[in-house]
């Protein structure tokens, strides 16, 4: 749970920094690191828009908070499945209701395809509450942090610097960047090692539960938001991951990480 609140207030601290932050004095910065003029108008958009997204991290921390607390793990789901609900009907009653169209709050960081359809918050609470129900804690709270955080390093180095080194362009339509991509996969790696630090052989499903966020967020599989099935899949990698070596010598499944808060 330490971990948590720790990357939390990080995260949190970070995006009041950047809230305070004159748009003025952020240009200065981009410059400063080598972003070129033409992308610092769109990397400023995908800084508002990432620096809200870091509030996400309070999901894996409550959720870590609860369980040493002694609440159950089905407690926890039923919250989130709560909360889930209400904000999937408070996005569809943006859709279909004016008045609340109108005074959405979070109209401003909303991307273009957004305003007509659901928003990317709908799904990152269903990929986390699903993770959270399905999977074993650990493994949940690392996959939402693989969200979280990779896929906001995936956004801000690929805005700001994609095709400046690689010029080839990946994902279904082209769009996204080796630099962004290799962003992605060595913030999530560097998740997962300082995670599963006490794990022996961590390496074996901390590397492999990082390629698949990696290729999830770049080719967005089955056609579904990358918020929900980022969460999912790098989940079912890591708990195939951490099966796989439970029967090394220093590891066991009863002390394994897919047992962690088990007594919850």
């Amino acid at each position: 749970a330490m971990y948590m609140v720790m990357i939390t207030i990080c995260g949190l601290t970070y995006s009041l920094k950047m809230y305070f932050t004159s748009p003025a004095m952020l240009k200065q910065a981009m410059k400063d690191v080598g972003v070129k003029l033409g992308k610092i108008g769109k990397t400023l958009k995908e800084i508002e828009r990432k620096t809200f997204h870091l509030c996400g991290l309070l999901v894996p921390m409550i959720f870590a908070l609860l369980l040493e607390a002694g609440y159950s793990k089905r407690f926890c789901s039923g919250i989130c499945w709560f909360l889930t609900i209400s904000g999937w009907t408070l996005d569809l009653a943006r859709l279909n209701v004016k008045f609340v169209s109108d005074n959405f709050p979070l109209n401003p960081i909303l991307r273009e395809k957004e305003k007509t359809q659901l928003s990317g918050a709908c799904y990152f609470s269903l990929g986390c509450t699903v993770a959270i129900t399905l999977f074993p804690p650990a493994v949940a709270m690392t996959s939402i942090l693989f969200l979280v955080l990779g896929d906001m390093s995936a956004a801000l180095i690929g805005r700001s610097f994609g095709g400046d080194v690689v010029v080839v362009k990946l994902g279904r339509e082209g769009k996204k960047s080796v630099e962004g991509s290799m962003a992605m996969f060595i913030t999530c790696c560097i998740i997962g090692f300082t995670m599963f630090s006490t794990v022996h052989l961590r390496e074996y499903p901390v590397i492999i539960g990082a390629a698949v966020a990696t290729i999830t967020e770049l080719y967005e599989p089955f056609g579904l938001n990358d918020n929900l099935t980022i969460p999912l899949l790098s989940s079912l990698a890591l708990t195939w991951g951490f099966a796989r070596v439970h029967n090394c010598e220093r590891e066991n499944l009863v002390t394994g990480p897919l047992m962690w808060y088990n007594n919850h």
